[in-house]
């Protein structure tokens, strides 16, 4: 079962091509819930503190999971707990990346965790799409966004490649103080990044 939680943060709507379908479980992380209606999708559950939803009424037939203010896991967090519980494993979080780099990286975040319990997610907000990729491969489409850049989260991550790129990459290292391999461009309909040996984020922006 796939679900679409929509997190706080400025959203680019136009690049935003996930789309959740009828039988999908749609959420939305406190002022997530505007992101949602600004883009005309349904919400099936509402959960956060509502701290900063203001003072927007929630329509009926919504659920509600209301959340203490001061709790140990933000919005977004609680959002994805619940998709799992729900049956959820694969995750799309929409928003959720902004201008609080400290709600950004504990988003971004999630992704590890994420693959550790076999869940397939990832990030966007029209700007940038966000994955995790840890002893693994990976297509990476092309669509609306210019740029793709591998980051290491690792010290060393080791036989990175990056086929159908501006720049490819073949058994290549990645350090986590020598950030090299970013602003990439896909040359043709699909690239295929992999990474033998550590764990590193595939980053596509727009601009």
């Amino acid at each position: 079962m796939k679900a679409f939680i929509y997190g706080g943060g400025a959203i680019f709507a136009e690049n935003i091509i996930e789309k959740p379908k009828k039988e999908d479980l749609v959420i939305a992380a406190d002022s997530g819930y505007l992101n949602a209606r600004a883009m005309g999708e349904r919400v099936d559950i509402l959960v956060g503190d509502l701290d900063s939803l203001g003072s927007s009424s929630v329509p009926d037939g919504i659920e509600l999971i209301k959340l203490e203010c001061e709790k140990d896991c933000t919005d977004t967090q609680a959002a994805v707990e619940i998709a799992i519980e729900r049956g959820c494993d694969d995750i799309v979080i929409i928003g959720g990346i902004g201008t609080r780099l400290d709600h950004s990286l504990s988003s971004i975040g999630i992704l590890s965790d994420m693959k550790a319990r076999g869940v397939h997610c990832y990030i966007t907000n029209g700007y940038n799409r966000v994955r995790y990729l840890e002893n693994d491969s990976l297509l990476v489409p092309r669509t609306g966004y210019k740029y793709l850049s591998l980051v290491a989260l690792d010290k060393v991550c080791r036989g990175v490649s990056a086929e159908g790129c501006k720049y490819p990459l073949k058994n290549a290292k990645i350090f986590r103080n020598n950030q090299f391999a970013v602003s990439n461009e896909i040359e043709g309909n699909i690239a295929l990044i992999s990474v033998r040996k550590g764990a590193l984020l595939v980053i596509e922006s727009r601009d």
